[in-house]
């Protein structure tokens, strides 16, 4: 008994070929022809909805939402980098499923920049049937085999080889050389694979194999091969577009959006897994009754629906069945069918690429319709034309609504106004239609307006691009050895940081005794830190920097309120005549004579006298470190210790009177200004010092001088960073190995690039931003290695001189013989206050290294200012108590 298909084809033991009494060609043709034709017209609104439902459904899944489940996959292909020219070496590939029933090997040859290209060499091998649809076991043995007898032509001896495997079919990856087979597509049916890692396998069955030493680095699907196989052009490819047997697309996303990575830098190409799309409401109005018999009689009914509209393995069987239904109404062949008409699988692809290209001419697709057995009258070829056409232009114009989805993520996750971007496209059926590809272009432009597209047909995507990933990932770990053994020296261990910290106490003890030491250890003749009983109106006058600012400073009950007027001191004020403890030397650009050596407060008193305006008592000079600690000792009478961590580098604590040699007394205490900028000067910090120090040392003004504070401090770390680039330029694993002329230029790399570059709250867009303004071009890779440079530089600061206050409060602690002692640290100072993650770096430190110690950091509010007055409130209540 016959039975009906969906389209009421005949289906049965009858042979197929012209009815008994051949049927009239009836009158209403062109409305049947026509009726056809209108079911693969889509309206621009049909598209833009297939856009917005296809890229609401890949940001679902990005997001890792699950209910409903998105009918895109958008899996991680774990490939961080495209290529930019410079990979090179001899490549193994073995294509699996991009070209239907075969299987391929090549050997692949890249040579840089500066080699010549070389053409891959490749052998096809046919896969049988029965291994198609057999135990997977059997297949990927067969793969091994075609791989020993291909590489048997080599002279490899050896030589250990580096293999990319092509493997196109959807897999869960979770890793560039691990991937667990989601399902079989393109008419592979091998049982025992699904679920398993096709990785694993393939070395297994070479393992078994036995004949070459073969390390499987990547496996990689045609979409992902296409995008690495692009020429690199003025800009990076950073989407892949297939349409070959089936249809998929890659792109470059920015990993923090992609959910199941957990991870915020850098990009990771996402294969979009777009064939699967199978939105009811977007792709059911633009579905034709050929489409639901296509995917009836299809292996996997109701999968991969997209795929089956847009994929060369599908295109050549929609236009079967349209002619197929034509025919059995009379409309062509005179009522005629063949065996070929009516079996699946008769019209090929290449058929209907033939038939629909204008220049194959009218007697080339008769010829091809006499070879499916069928008997064309002459109007029927032109009929025949418009069908493959119809059928081409709307795969064409879906592809491109997916395509476009790609875009507008792309544009939407890089906050770019217009989107420049290069699309790589690969396939068979880009090669054979031509007009697939112009259809496209179009069609993008229209869906898509502010997305400047190039289209850049791939070089042989699943050889070349899957050696590329191999390259790739090859360069990449051999970058990622030399960045590791370029900042191991800046990555300190608990136990070199042990080593400053006890360094530093006894540089400590040697400069309280009076001893030789780099550190000074001066007395500041601040004896006391504020108890909140301070009262009065006090002046403060603050010297530095380009300005000369005067503050009127009231200490209430309510707190303290502070007036303050700013003048700017003129050049010739500053590199004049003084007159105005004892200066050792000038910095920070002044340079009045007649000052060094000169007790600065009799200068000071002195002038007050020359005006003879105004009484006044100067009772304090005060510098900046102990204006910190006095300035937060007010808000907490726990502070003890002052840090400043800016430009420059110092820090001051309340030591025992009895400790401090040079100053009579055994009782109360004594602020002492470190001046550790200086620690090291010695030589004992050289242990730690790195060829990038020694570096930005002979370069300073002072060579050999202040090594505690070039290591720490924001006029030096810039710089610091600066070598650690220029070095990693010359082995190549920035920049491409080109350095610009902008990064040899002395202080180009200011320290606040390194604030802002580690900033969390900035994307690696503005990032790149920041770099690319110092004249800096660079690729994602570059941009994450300059973050890491950055993070280990401002990393061993942070520490160095968190081991420097473990050494102060460890200090304080056992003077006192305390056990356990709670004490504040007054900070100020930009690189402390603007870097994201220094004061918690120097916390960390602190807690690690004085355990015993429990130490909070407040941050100083005009410690210059305010303290100075504070200090000077001191010393009144004091000097009050004494007299009383």
């Amino acid at each position: 008994m016959d039975s009906v298909g969906p389209l009421g084809l005949q289906q049965g033991d009858g042979a197929p070929g012209c009815p008994q009494e051949a049927l009239p060609c009836p009158s209403n043709s062109p409305e049947l022809v026509q009726e056809c034709l209108r079911q693969f017209k889509v309206t621009g609104a049909q598209l833009r909805q297939i856009q917005a439902s296809l890229l609401g459904s890949m940001e679902q899944a990005l997001s890792g939402q699950a209910n409903p489940a998105p009918t895109v996959r958008m899996l991680p292909t774990y490939v961080g980098s495209v290529p930019h020219g410079t990979e090179q070496g001899d490549f193994v590939v073995l294509e699996l499923g991009a070209i239907g029933a075969s299987l391929r090997v090549l050997w692949v040859t890249l040579m840089g920049t500066k080699g010549h290209r070389m053409e891959p060499q490749s052998r096809e091998f046919v896969i049988p049937q029965e291994v198609m649809v057999g135990p997977g076991q059997q297949l990927f043995d067969f793969a091994a085999r075609c791989l020993s007898e291909f590489l048997d032509a080599f002279p490899v001896g050896n030589q250990g080889l580096q293999l990319g495997f092509s493997f196109s079919f959807p897999c869960h990856q979770t890793g560039l050389d691990k991937s667990t087979l989601i399902s079989w597509t393109k008419g592979f049916r091998c049982s025992g694979v699904e679920g398993q890692d096709v990785v694993q396998l393939l070395r297994d069955a070479i393992q078994r194999q036995g004949a070459y030493s073969i390390d499987v680095v990547a496996v990689v699907n045609d979409a992902v091969g296409t995008m690495m196989g692009c020429e690199p052009g003025a800009g990076p490819c950073e989407v892949g577009l297939v349409v070959d047997t089936g249809t998929n697309a890659c792109y470059m996303e920015e990993a923090r959006h992609v959910a199941v990575l957990d991870e915020d830098r850098g990009r990771v190409c996402i294969s979009v897994e777009w064939g699967s799309f199978s939105d009811d409401g977007a792709l059911g109005p633009v579905l034709t009754t050929f489409d639901h018999a296509l995917d009836h009689e299809s292996l996997n009914p109701g999968a991969q629906r997209f795929e089956k509209m847009i994929g060369g393995l599908y295109l050549g069987e929609l236009v079967r069945l349209v002619l197929a239904h034509l025919a059995q109404r009379g409309v062509l062949f005179g009522g005629c069918t063949s065996p070929a008409l009516l079996s699946r699988g008769g019209i090929l692809p290449e058929h209907v690429a033939e038939m629909e290209d204008p220049s194959a001419g009218a007697a080339r697709v008769h010829t091809i319709l006499q070879d499916l057995g069928l008997r064309p009258r002459a109007s029927d070829t032109e009929l025949v034309r418009h069908v493959c056409a119809a059928v081409c232009t709307r795969a064409a114009q879906l592809c491109a609504a997916a395509l476009a989805a790609v875009l507008s993520r792309l544009q939407r996750s890089r906050e770019q106004e217009t989107l420049q971007i290069a699309v790589a496209t690969g396939g068979r059926v880009f090669e054979r239609h031509p007009r697939f590809l112009s259809i496209l272009q179009e069609t993008v432009m229209l869906l898509a307006p502010r997305c400047d597209v190039s289209f850049i047909p791939s070089v042989d995507g699943g050889g070349r691009g899957v050696a590329m990933v191999t390259a790739v990932a090859a360069r990449l770990a051999a970058h990622r050895r030399l960045l590791e053994e370029t900042l191991a020296p800046f990555r300190l261990t608990r136990e070199q940081l042990a080593a400053v910290q006890a360094q530093m106490r006894e540089a400590m003890a040697r400069g309280l005794r009076g001893e030789a030491s780099s550190l000074r250890m001066l007395p500041t003749y601040v004896r006391a830190t504020p108890d909140g009983s301070e009262r009065g109106d006090f002046l403060a006058l603050d010297l530095g920097g380009t300005n000369f600012r005067v503050l009127l400073v009231r200490v209430a009950t309510g707190g303290v309120q502070i007036s303050s007027q700013i003048y700017s001191i003129p050049e010739c004020v500053a590199q004049g005549s003084g007159q105005q403890g004892i200066l050792l030397t000038w910095t920070k650009g002044f340079n009045a004579s007649d000052c060094e050596g000169q007790d600065v407060v009799c200068l000071l008193r002195e002038a007050i006298r020359r005006r003879q305006a105004t009484e006044l008592n100067v009772v304090a000079i005060v510098n900046d470190t102990v204006g910190t600690m006095m300035s937060c000792g007010y808000e907490d009478p726990r502070c003890e210790v002052g840090l400043i961590v800016g430009t420059g580098t110092n820090a001051c604590y309340m030591e025992e009177l009895r400790n401090v040699a040079s100053v009579a007394g055994d009782s109360g205490h004594m602020c002492i200004n470190m001046e550790w900028g200086a620690f090291g000067d010695d030589g004992s910090l050289g242990m730690l010092s790195t060829n990038f120090d020694a570096s930005v040392d002979q370069a300073s003004i002072n060579p050999g001088k202040q090594r505690f504070e070039k290591m720490i401090s924001g006029m030096y770390l810039g710089e610091i960073v600066r070598h650690v680039l220029l070095h990693l330029t010359s082995l190549g694993v920035l920049f491409r190995g080109q350095p610009t002329q902008r990064l040899q230029t002395r202080d180009i790399f200011k320290t606040k690039f390194l604030s802002e570059i580690e900033s969390d709250s900035l994307a690696l867009r503005q990032v790149r931003a920041i770099l690319e303004a110092l004249g800096l071009p660079l690729t994602s890779d570059d941009a994450l290695m300059v973050l890491e440079v950055c993070q280990a530089v401002s990393q061993r600061a942070a520490q160095l001189c968190g081991a420097g206050v473990a050494a102060v409060v460890e200090k304080i602690r056992e003077n006192r013989g305390l056990e356990e002692l709670t004490v504040s640290v007054g900070v100020d100072g930009t690189l402390y206050k603007m870097h994201p993650h220094f004061s918690s770096l120097v916390a960390a430190t602190v807690q690690e290294l004085a355990p015993r110690c429990a130490v909070t950091f407040l941050q100083s509010e005009d410690g210059s200012g305010k303290g100075a007055a504070l200090v000077t409130a001191v010393a009144c209540r004091l000097a009050q108590m004494t007299h009383v």
